[in-house]
């Protein structure tokens, strides 16, 4: 593989840890915090520990290339996270924005491991291109799952939000 396209897929790799470190830090919180939407809490849940995964592939390529992550694009994805989760305990209709905002982050990751897949394969390295497609498989799910049920998340808020004596923004 020529030096320089390893060295592109590898801060591309980095920068794909990093998004899997922000991705399970938001989602984590998001999950914490979602009360009165249990389906939607349980598939976050089970898309934190597809992410968990995730950050395990691609730190496996990663290593496997010769490289290490970038502790500076972990620590501020992880920030960036933060202060995404922070954001959501301000305004009132948390489920929502949340919803929006983890699909809007689903199609980063697509696109992201879209373009991981390309650069593994033209650099030869199947390896990566196997585990990249992986994830690539998990992040559609996710994103076609919260899709389907965004209008089902929408109503029941509408509803809660309605209903006297009922909290609806979480």
């Amino acid at each position: 593989m020529a030096t320089e396209m390893k060295e592109n897929l590898l801060d591309w790799l980095r920068n794909a840890h990093a998004m899997e470190e922000q991705a399970e830090k938001m989602l984590t919180a998001t999950a914490e915090r979602l009360q009165h939407y249990p389906e939607l809490r349980a598939r976050i849940e089970q898309h934190v520990e597809e992410t968990r995964q995730q950050a395990l592939r691609v730190r496996q390529c990663i290593e496997r290339l010769g490289g290490d992550t970038s502790a500076i694009k972990d620590i501020t994805g992880k920030m960036m996270a933060m202060a995404q989760g922070l954001s959501g305990m301000f305004v009132s209709d948390e489920v929502v924005k949340a919803s929006l905002a983890s699909y809007a982050f689903e199609h980063m990751e697509i696109a992201s491991y879209k373009a991981l897949i390309a650069a593994a394969e033209t650099c030869g390295d199947t390896e990566t291109k196997r585990l990249c497609e992986q994830s690539l498989a998990e992040e559609e799910a996710m994103a076609d799952w919260l899709a389907a049920h965004l209008p089902a998340t929408v109503r029941q808020f509408l509803l809660r939000d309605e209903a006297p004596n009922t909290t609806a923004k979480h």
